[in-house]
């Protein structure tokens, strides 16, 4: 195991020479609008396919507007975390410490992401009411995860440029 990354308890060496936890410091600087985006992109794939998923059984199971929300978003959050987590574990860290990192790394995008995309489809008339079936229904959702992709990327890039976010997880690589 490399000494630089912490042990599944999170104690060992830091990254940053130090023992038991990380100091938390990570990298600093401008971000890429590449990175940003690819970060942005790898944030977009938890979370449309959480979201999907979650709609998809909400909509097909006739639930209400506000329990198909729920699962969607909780799903989103669920799919997005386990993409960063597994990435981290690959690399090497402790499943304990790699779910520390994955809530660092994605809480902030995840959230923001969920915020524009679910208003938007709350916003769009008919949207939360169309079945399946309905063009509507994809438009919106669709619709929703583009507008949230341009402005999450922004997010991102402020906060990987600040050692934050993305950042936190690109350190684990």
């Amino acid at each position: 195991m490399d000494p630089t990354v912490h042990d599944s308890e999170g104690h060992g060496p830091g990254r940053h020479g130090h023992e038991g936890r990380d100091s938390g410091r990570h990298p600093r600087g401008p971000a890429s609008w590449g990175t940003a985006v690819k970060a942005t992109l790898h944030c977009l794939a938890g979370c449309a396919l959480g979201e999907i998923l979650g709609m998809v059984i909400g909509t097909a199971l006739g639930w209400g507007n506000v329990p198909t929300m729920v699962l969607a978003i909780a799903l989103a959050f669920l799919f997005g975390y386990s993409f960063t987590l597994v990435a981290v574990v690959r690399a090497g860290l402790g499943l304990r410490a790699a779910v520390r990192v994955a809530l660092a790394a994605d809480t902030v995008s995840i959230a923001v992401m969920e915020l524009v995309d679910n208003t938007i489809i709350a916003l769009t008339p008919g949207a939360m009411d169309a079945h399946l079936t309905d063009t509507l229904f994809w438009s919106a959702l669709l619709g929703g995860f583009a507008v949230a992709f341009l402005i999450t990327t922004p997010v991102n890039k402020w906060m990987i440029g600040r050692g934050l976010g993305h950042a936190v997880a690109h350190s684990h690589h």
